[in-house]
């Protein structure tokens, strides 16, 4: 019976790790710092081809003010920015853009967005969903036979 661990033992207080997220085999930290040119090779073809391309006025112009967000916030305090609306749901998500708040329309309303590590090289409009989904019930009036019988009134 000496063998055998009591209950204090194994109720010793565990720190909690947290994951590290990496993007592809790097880490956020140097995802960060990294140059535009290395990141491109990380991220999908799409992508690529289009920062290849070349980025227009419009997405730089987001990208300026999501800085001017983040700058403006007190992030020590624990703070999220303002958020920034935009109708680019075709941005792809840059490392740079963690952390902010972006107002994504869907057509009919602006859907707040917090952007996370895990969004990097996705597209801002995966994140507004455009379409009410289906709730699937009772049958409409009409749909069936017994349904002639109903009152509508």
């Amino acid at each position: 019976m000496g063998d055998r661990h009591t209950m204090a033992d194994s109720a010793a207080p565990k720190k909690k790790t947290f994951r590290k997220y990496s993007y592809r085999g790097v880490d956020l930290e140097n995802l960060l710092v990294m140059p535009m040119a290395e990141l491109m090779d990380l991220v999908h073809a799409r992508a690529r081809r289009r920062f290849k391309h070349g980025l227009k006025r419009k997405y730089y112009a987001l990208l300026k003010r999501l800085r001017a967000a983040k700058k403006n916030c007190d992030t020590a305090a624990g703070e999220k920015p303002e958020c920034i609306k935009t109708h680019l749901r075709n941005m792809i998500i840059l490392p740079e853009m963690i952390g902010s708040v972006v107002g994504v329309y869907n057509g009919k309303v602006f859907n707040q967005v917090e952007i996370k590590a895990d969004m990097v090289a996705h597209y801002l409009g995966e994140f507004s969903i455009t379409y009410k989904p289906v709730k699937h019930g009772t049958a409409g009036i009409g749909a069936t036979k017994s349904s002639r019988f109903v009152p509508l009134k």
